[in-house]
């Protein structure tokens, strides 16, 4: 059975070569396309495709924003971009989120390798950007508190809950009640927009204060 991808960038002449290529292996097929990332979402519920390409610059909703909402239905969903752009902080921003693979679209050559070295479970990046990953993480690796609006009483909890502890248990080490704990995560997960504790765990083990490679 061929690897189901779901292409979406905003230029309708690329969208058509990338599913020239990609077709062009007979294990590959590419079942759906989209031209923002506005269609992300709806698309992916729709087709559940086995692997996601799209890019980072469109007009509507950008493929970071359409990413973070299509992990956040899915933790399991396969981000491949693909993308002109080689800025450091979009590549972190991929890395963070849990993109498989950030490859730049002169590179058309890697493309069906990329596609199927991320079905096999690795991550991808063009050679120029996997050489600066180590410096950038490690550049980046605190948690933007300030930019979330996270306050320090809220970043201990974050700790607490990804530790595994419930809610009495945090109360207890804090010294608060457990209502005051459970609407101050409920307040935390609105703020970092995401669904549940697990996410919450996820979200601060790429995010604590050291390099992530």
């Amino acid at each position: 059975m061929p690897v189901r991808l779901m292409i979406v960038d905003d230029d309708k002449l690329i969208t058509i070569s990338l599913k020239m290529i990609i077709e062009s292996d007979s294990e590959l097929e590419v079942i759906a396309c989209g031209y923002d990332g506005s269609e992300v979402l709806p698309l992916y519920q729709q087709h559940n495709p086995d692997l996601v390409m799209m890019d980072i610059r469109m007009q509507k909703t950008d493929g970071l924003e359409a990413g973070r909402q299509l992990l956040a239905f899915d933790q399991t969903a396969r981000i491949l971009y693909l993308t002109t752009f080689a800025d450091d902080e979009y590549i972190i921003q991929a890395l963070r989120m849990g993109a498989r693979g950030y490859i730049l679209k002169q590179n058309y050559d890697s493309l069906i390798p990329a596609v199927k070295a991320v079905m096999s479970g690795q991550s991808v990046y063009n050679d120029d950007i996997a050489a600066r990953i180590p410096q950038l993480l490690s550049a980046a690796s605190k948690p933007d508190w300030q930019h979330f609006e996270i306050r320090e009483r809220e970043q201990e909890m974050i700790r607490l809950v990804a530790e595994g502890l419930n809610n009495k248990e945090i109360a207890s080490e804090m010294f608060l009640g457990e209502g005051t704990v459970r609407n101050t995560i409920s307040v935390i997960l609105e703020k970092l927009q995401l669904r549940d504790r697990t996410q919450l765990a996820i979200w601060y083990y790429k995010n604590q204060e050291r390099p992530l490679l």
